[in-house]
């Protein structure tokens, strides 16, 4: 364990441990891990809520739709090609940003609240 805790960015980037830095933070894809395997640190009392989902659905919306307007303006794809293709996308990449948000906000609340989190 190193004496400085990684920076929040760090942390939600590499989705690992707010206080060490070190141990996973999740189990699978979005269970987060009921202790770090490093340190030791609970995780039981941390909860991101909806936060990080609401983030993720309102910023990669405002993404998505603007690609799909720019792609129906460009290149004026038929109706059924925007049903397949922005699923395909959507969906893998609200997975791929809703990890380091998740991240972001334990490492947050860790930072901030962590009475919160029984520390």
């Amino acid at each position: 364990m190193t004496d400085t805790p990684p920076s929040v960015l760090t942390a939600a980037l590499r989705c690992r441990c707010p206080r060490c830095g070190q141990g996973p933070l999740f189990h699978e894809i979005l269970e987060v891990r009921p202790v770090c395997e490093s340190c030791g640190l609970d995780f039981s009392q941390s909860d991101s809520g909806d936060g990080a989902t609401a983030l993720v659905i309102l910023a990669l919306g405002a993404i998505v739709v603007a690609l799909a307007f720019w792609t129906e303006f460009r290149f004026n794809p038929p109706l059924w090609l925007h049903a397949v293709l922005w699923p395909v996308v959507t969906v893998p990449l609200a997975i791929a940003m809703i990890r380091p948000v998740k991240a972001a906000l334990i490492a947050l609340q860790y930072r901030h609240r962590a009475s919160e989190m029984g520390l």
